[in-house]
């Protein structure tokens, strides 16, 4: 399995779960007033998007990060199978359903942010053993070039997906591996119950072209015309779809879809504890948050900018989402989706 392992200014491949190592003698950075040591991270957020964030972190506090960057699922596996050795300190970014099933099998320490503003109730654990900085909803991305050589507008309706015309077109990532993915599958749970979720899913499955590890690699294939249609959060789809030029159309279905809230976490027996609570203040500072108009995420800082054209959720019809209930039962619900669907 590919990994990429990437440090500031140095970009490297290791194994396992070793991480690139820091240009500084003892991997000790900051001032002479302050040392600090290279902050180790996990991130599902892709590896682009991530430098992107931890380039200015490191610029604006000296510290020096080194990351690796996996799937939100594949980060939840990593910190549970190095529970009794954690190599990282941090967990940056993944839908909150992931991090709320950490902090139930112990893989999380409590910290609360230090922040100027009210930090909503749905945007935290109740003991901060995650914070939600950011949010996305669900939506449709489709190829235009494919819509109008089948005569049809863009996907409106969950049960749009399962027209025939779309079978073999459609891509997403697998809801073990993908936060965005395993959203989508809460979404049908809660939609229509487990039964009618795994009915559906096993109707739709004939639309599914392949899935994927990642929940943002069915957009840039939709983009070149792999798939027709893709599934992913409505902040990928236009910052690496739409807005980069590609034939695509967002949509959303009518029915109400699902959402995320997209969370920071302090690994339980992480190394760099100091290091990690600074990043997490840092990612709530207006001047982190601005950073989120590029990738087009909702900041949750209310003195902070929203990116032009980003979807609010305000601006679409959601379901009442309960990301506590399913993160808590989403081992149940990804074996239940295995059993039935067998992949």
């Amino acid at each position: 399995m590919k990994k990429a392992i990437c440090a500031i200014g140095i970009l490297a491949m290791a194994t396992a779960a070793v991480f690139a190592q820091g240009n500084t003698e003892n991997g000790m950075t900051g001032t002479k007033e302050e040392k600090h040591e290279t902050l180790q991270m996990y991130t599902a957020l892709d590896t682009e998007e991530a430098k992107y964030y931890i380039d200015e972190f490191t610029k604006q506090t000296g510290i020096k990060v080194e990351f690796v960057r996996l799937s939100a699922g594949e980060v939840l596996a990593r910190v549970e199978a190095e529970k009794t050795n954690p190599q990282a300190s941090v967990w940056f970014g993944g839908s909150s359903t992931d991090h709320i099933n950490a902090a139930a099998k112990g893989l999380l320490e409590p910290y609360k942010p230090n922040v100027d503003f009210t930090l909503a109730d749905n945007l935290h654990a109740s003991d901060n053993s995650w914070n939600g900085f950011y949010t996305g909803a669900i939506g449709f991305v489709s190829n235009t070039d494919f819509l109008k050589k089948n005569g049809l507008e863009a996907p409106t309706s969950w049960d749009d997906l399962l027209d025939p015309i779309y079978v073999g077109q459609i891509e997403m990532a697998y809801p073990y591996t993908s936060g965005t993915a395993y959203t989508t599958w809460a979404t049908q749970i809660q939609r229509l119950g487990l039964d009618g979720a795994l009915d559906w899913w096993a109707k739709f499955d004939k639309s599914i072209h392949q899935y994927t590890k990642s929940g943002t690699a069915c957009i840039a294939r939709a983009g070149l015309g792999e798939c027709a249609v893709g599934l992913a959060f409505s902040h990928d789809i236009l910052a690496k779809g739409v807005n980069m030029g590609y034939p695509l159309v967002m949509s959303f279905p009518k029915e109400g879809t699902g959402y995320e809230v997209g969370a920071v976490s302090l690994i339980k027996g992480g190394k760099q504890s100091k290091e990690a609570k600074l990043f997490i203040d840092w990612c709530f500072s207006v001047e982190a948050q601005n950073l989120f108009q590029k990738y087009c995420r909702l900041p949750v800082n209310p003195k902070a900018t929203v990116g032009k054209g980003a979807i609010k959720l305000t601006d679409i019809k959601l379901i009442n989402y309960d990301a506590v209930k399913m993160g808590l039962n989403k081992d149940t619900y990804v074996k239940a989706w295995r059993d039935r669907i067998g992949k």
